[in-house]
Parts: C-alpha cells; structure tokens; sequence
C-alpha cells in the first residue's frame, strides 16, 4: 500500500479515510507482532512511514470535525 500524502488525503471523502485508516492500522498491528515475537521485518522503515500515515489522516479528520462538515 503506499503512503498518502496530504493533499490527497484532503481529496478522500470521509469513508474513504476511515478504510485506509484501518487496513493502515492493521498493518501496523502485523508488523509490530512480527518484531515482537522476534521475527525480522523485511523493510523496518515501513512502520514510521505508516504511523506518519495514520496521523496525517487523523489530522485531516480533525480539522473537518473542527469546521464542522
């Protein structure tokens, strides 16, 4: 999956971000059980390009919460 950026992040309608925000989350769930049992991911940068990914989402949802559409 690749990462979004924020403009188009702001072109997504509001379901649209709610799905790519919880497979981005359950990728994230994945990759951390993988490093916790003691597996190895195979590109460790994955998982601070997807929590970036997650906020900038977040963040979006915000501002719309806060402007009230």
């Amino acid at each position: 999956m690749a990462i979004l950026r924020i403009k188009e992040i702001r072109k997504m309608s509001r379901e649209e971000r709610e799905k790519r925000l919880n497979d981005l989350l359950a990728e994230l769930a994945k990759l951390k059980t993988m490093i916790e049992s003691g597996g190895s991911v195979e590109k460790p940068a994955r998982i601070k390009e997807i929590r970036r990914t997650i906020a900038r989402i977040l963040t979006v949802n915000n501002e719309e919460d806060r402007r009230g559409k």
